[in-house]
């Protein structure tokens, strides 16, 4: 669930936002009278209806293909993964930002994506990874989403064992919405 997500809601806002640099379209956007956050909003908020469903196919497979059990509650495993889905997004959103060129936003997405899938705890076990990898793999959001998905789908575990999780993504998200709002404007001033 967690690396499905990531790879296309970093991929694919950073992809179509820089496609709209590079066509012209945002300048009429930004040739309108609304703000910044409001940009970034409508522009990330269709990636989180197609994260929805993502999740939603993902774990109707896992259920029924492959009979992963579900201990926890599907509402609050749907709340987490909205906001790790809202927090990839913003990612995305801040490398459009910094891409000058669909290829650019590629090869960015690719530097987000493989660290993300090694240090993070998916492929090798996350306390086998040297302290500065640990390091790096807690300020990733695909670390703490896969605790989150684990300790609610296996352990059944309820808010109060994944709200440090979910503190920690709410951290990640509010540093990558204000370095993506920063350099907006900066894009928008020069």
């Amino acid at each position: 669930l967690g690396v499905i997500l990531t790879m296309t809601m970093v991929m694919l806002p950073a992809l179509a936002l820089t496609r709209e640099i590079e066509r012209g379209t945002m300048e009429n956007l930004l040739a309108l009278p609304a703000s910044p956050v409001e940009i970034m909003l409508g522009k990330v908020l269709p990636y989180i209806g197609m994260g929805a469903i993502q999740a939603l196919i993902v774990l109707g497979v896992a259920r029924w293909m492959f009979a992963v059990p579900m201990l926890g509650s599907y509402p609050l495993l749907f709340a987490m993964v909205a906001v790790f889905i809202f927090s990839v997004a913003t990612v995305g959103y801040l490398i459009s930002t910094v891409a000058r060129s669909q290829m650019q936003a590629m090869q960015m997405t690719i530097l987000f994506f493989m660290p993300s899938m090694l240090l993070s705890g998916f492929m090798f076990p996350f306390r086998g990874l040297p302290g500065w990898a640990q390091a790096i793999g807690e300020a990733l959001p695909i670390t703490h989403m896969l605790r989150i998905v684990r300790g609610i789908m296996l352990k059944g575990a309820g808010f109060p064992e994944v709200a440090p999780h979910l503190g920690s993504l709410l951290i990640i998200l509010l540093v990558v919405t204000t370095l993506a709002l920063t350099r907006f404007r900066r894009t928008l001033d020069a």
